[in-house]
């Protein structure tokens, strides 16, 4: 065995963020209304941070993340679609996680229930066919309840949950999602509803933009695109970028024990993986979003040195969310189907 086999990492045992000890993930989606809900379930508070390149975001209580704020954990993270209609969705589970006793207290006191943390991003369905005319009940908050209720490790890739309704530039977008264990036990996941404005693909071909950063055959074992970025050439991009139209939104986890500050560079460095697999990205009309979290399950490898290790942990974990994002934009587009009501061709018809 040589150096480059003893540092190699393979994919976690499912490919998916629930790879990380911790955490549990549940959907739910309204195929009438061509729309859906993703949580991500932690088992207790986790540290969290997130990170905002779209220039059309739709997010709830990313503030309460802030360097110089009081709480930086979360009971739960929410995707959704539905616009700011899908905001509801954070509601509903922080009445779910409320009505068991979960979210933050800072003074417990009889008969004064806790507060859950519940940071949300949402993407925009709402013109893609589905039926919305719910009236004064956009059906969010129910499906994000339904989604937490029923969260368990292992999920379905495509067409479901925040990205039943997604489009992904001109093909049809889905929910995605890896998982990467280093050689030394680490271990970073990756969910994602990607909703882009950009293409995941290469012109004149199937083969997608992440190609290069595969594991096995995941997402089709095309390889790398084999032809050149030209300029302004978005082939397959979509071709009417309507405000607020288009989102990719994310959530990044690891079990190494991070502080705050530290998943803030996780997060920053992670948005990286979405510019590997799309093109373009974080345009004035996208809401992309990554959020980070830890669930502290493990402490740190050791490195020898004189060197203080935890930059350079810091530096690897970042790394690899960015790469394992990469891949799980491409696995969500290459799982996805159109369902009844849409028209976006999906990528095994392309």
């Amino acid at each position: 065995m040589d150096a480059r086999d003893a540092m190699a990492g393979r994919p976690g045992g499912r490919n998916l963020i629930t790879d990380v000890a911790g955490l549990r993930v549940g959907q739910a989606h309204d195929a009438r209304a061509c729309t859906g809900v993703t949580v991500i379930l932690p088992d207790e508070r986790a540290m969290a941070a997130v990170d905002i390149r779209g220039g059309g975001p739709g997010t709830r209580e990313t503030d309460t993340l802030g360097a110089s704020n009081l709480v930086r954990s979360v009971d739960a993270i929410v995707l959704s679609g539905g616009s700011v209609y899908g905001l509801a969705s954070g509601d509903g589970v922080a009445a779910w996680l409320g009505a068991q006793g979960r979210g933050f207290t800072l003074l417990h006191q009889p008969g004064v229930p806790p507060s859950p943390i519940v940071p949300t991003a949402v993407l925009y369905d709402l013109a893609n066919g589905g039926d919305k005319q719910w009236g004064e009940a956009p059906p969010y908050r129910d499906l994000a309840m339904r989604a937490a209720r029923q969260a368990q490790p292992g999920f379905d890739l495509g067409t479901h949950g925040a990205g039943f309704g997604a489009s992904a530039g001109a093909l049809k977008g889905g929910l995605g999602s890896a998982s990467y264990v280093t050689h030394d036990g680490m271990t970073v996941g990756a969910i994602v509803a990607c909703n882009s404005f950009g293409s995941v693909v290469a012109p004149q071909g199937r083969r997608f933009w992440a190609g290069a950063f595969e594991i096995g055959d995941e997402f089709g074992g095309l390889g790398p695109a084999n032809t050149r970025a030209e300029g302004e050439n978005w082939e397959y991009a979509k071709l009417d970028p309507r405000p607020r139209a288009n989102t990719t939104i994310a959530c990044v986890a690891t079990d190494v024990a991070l502080s705050p500050d530290e998943l803030q560079r996780v997060a920053t460095m992670a948005q990286d993986g979405l510019a590997r697999a799309i093109r373009p990205i974080h345009a004035p009309f996208d809401g992309d979003t990554v959020f980070a979290i830890s669930t502290g399950q493990r402490q740190a490898p050791m490195m020898e040195g004189p060197v203080d290790p935890r930059p350079f942990i810091v530096c690897r974990l970042g790394a690899l969310a960015a790469d394992v994002l990469a891949r799980a934009v491409a696995r969500g587009v290459y799982r996805a189907v159109t369902p009844e009501g849409m028209t976006t061709p999906a990528w095994s018809s392309f």
